[in-house]
């Protein structure tokens, strides 16, 4: 398992971030570095979310920045240009991950069934997502499909909540768990920024609860 991916098993818990306004960017960064998550996966689907990855990158240089809902290898060469240290997408393209194994990219594609957990193994990948998690069979289905793969880890995300989360990170093939609950867009958007530490302050408490450090 390379640098990155041990450092997010570390923090347990990734905040998966949506931003619509990069002005907000700063603000977000320094309440998650300040709650105790220097991490945060800013999902590429807004106009605004390149600027944001470069504004968390440059102002917080330790923070570990990603970019999330990767779908080509143009949007992962942009992400990485902005400062982008992981790269996560919702589903397994095979042309997204072959590129970004092949550049040294850290990348964690979407899997929900066997099939796609093969696929990246063949690429040589040793933690991927499991989306939407709670949708597609929850813990109970990640216990059932990790019993064949000995040495793959994988990062739930999708529904996941301060009630259920504790259960997953309790998991010892579950590397972190993604979630927008401490990050939520109307918190963000009302610039409720100490509010969002708080929550990311519990947030921090719920894995050491819940692996028991």
């Amino acid at each position: 398992m390379n640098e990155v991916l041990k450092q997010i098993e570390k923090l347990g818990i990734v905040p998966v971030v949506v931003l619509n306004d990069a002005r907000d960017a700063e603000p977000l960064a320094q309440a998650l570095c300040d709650g105790g998550l220097p991490c945060a996966e800013v999902t590429f689907r807004t106009d605004a979310a390149e600027e944001s990855i470069r504004i968390m990158a440059e102002k917080f240089p330790d923070m570990l920045v990603g970019a999330g809902t990767v779908l080509t290898t143009e949007q992962a060469d942009r992400a990485v240009a902005a400062g982008a240290k992981f790269i996560v997408s919702p589903g397994l393209n095979p042309k997204v991950v072959k590129y970004c194994v092949e550049k040294g990219i850290t990348i964690t594609p979407g899997c929900a069934n066997p099939s796609d957990v093969e696929q990246a193994i063949e690429n040589g990948l040793d933690v991927v997502k499991f989306f939407p998690a709670e949708q597609a069979g929850g813990l109970a289905y990640i216990k059932a499909i990790a019993a064949p793969y000995a040495g793959m880890k994988f990062m739930p995300t999708g529904g996941l909540n301060p009630k259920n989360v504790r259960d997953y990170l309790a998991y010892d093939k579950i590397l972190a768990c993604g979630g927008s609950w401490m990050v939520k867009g109307d918190l963000v958007k009302a610039g409720e920024f100490d509010k969002i530490k708080e929550l990311v302050k519990e947030a921090v408490e719920i894995v050491k609860e819940s692996r028991g450090k």
